[in-house]
């Protein structure tokens, strides 16, 4: 098991191999398919991003409202493909790291080995379990968007495999 912490380097992500297993600590940004479309309409226009993508991890997950006494709500992962659209123009703006779960499409597996990203995958079905793992959260950006808003979470010990590592090898490769 590697211990990884965030800020994301190419150092480190350089040195993760797919099919790794791996406990993240420190900061990651929520992100889902509202919030995607956002971000990439404001690199469009050039306007300032919410959070600086260069040695961002963002985690495709709509958190559910937060229970009295919680940190966070179920917070478990939603499917990549339905990010992919928006993929290229993060990574190209200096994205390095995402967490979600299933498979990319091709496209996206040459992309993440093109920019040197890397894209993780955690337990699905497991939201509950996955936010015993939150120690922190603040809504940073798109708060209108209820639980596709952009959150900036801090994680300790946050259970990740590598699906696809900085050289594009996939844990799905037949």
């Amino acid at each position: 098991m590697q211990r990884l912490s965030t800020p994301l380097t190419r150092d480190k992500i350089n040195k993760l191999k797919a099919g790794q297993k791996v406990l993240l600590s420190g900061k990651i940004y929520t992100a889902r398919d509202q919030a995607h479309k956002r971000l990439i309409e404001a690199i469009k226009q050039g306007r300032k991003l919410p959070f600086n993508l260069k040695e961002a991890l963002i985690y495709y997950c709509g958190p559910t409202q937060t229970p009295r006494g919680k940190i966070i709500g179920s917070c478990g992962p939603t499917t990549s493909l339905r990010i992919d659209g928006f993929t290229p123009l993060l990574l190209k703006a200096g994205l390095l790291g995402m967490i979600g779960k299933g498979r990319r499409s091709y496209e996206i597996v040459k992309l993440i080995k093109k920019h040197k990203a890397i894209y993780f995958v955690t337990y699905a079905g497991c939201g509950a379990l996955l936010s015993r793992y939150v120690k922190k959260k603040e809504c940073l950006a798109y708060s209108d968007l209820g639980p596709e808003a952009i959150f900036k979470l801090e994680v300790e010990d946050f259970p990740l495999f590598v699906a696809i590592d900085a050289e594009g090898r996939s844990i799905y490769k037949d």
